[in-house]
């Protein structure tokens, strides 16, 4: 097995740009409070939407994107992050 890109990973705690350029997103992992979570990941600020995930109160949620992931032409905006303790993108 070849290794097609090096991953990494930066964990947000609120919205905002991720601050990491263009980049394949390969999966998250959300922990969400007390309130019921919502998490959207946009290509850029107000760019189309690439992960829109609702988490339920107080769990964590794993999510990992088969083969490629998914591209953010531009550097990866969380837009939302509503009731959200702290989440981390793993990107390419």
């Amino acid at each position: 097995m070849t290794v097609v890109s090096d991953i990494k990973a930066k964990r947000v705690t609120t919205t905002g740009a991720l601050s990491v350029g263009r980049a394949r997103i390969r999966g998250v992992t959300i922990t969400a409070s007390a309130g019921a979570c919502r998490f959207t990941l946009t290509s850029g600020s107000g760019g189309e939407t690439l992960l829109d995930l609702d988490v339920t109160a107080s769990t964590t949620l794993h999510v990992f994107l088969p083969q490629d992931g998914v591209i953010s032409a531009a550097d990866p905006y969380v837009s939302a992050a509503t009731n959200v303790t702290g989440a981390t993108v793993y990107y390419a």
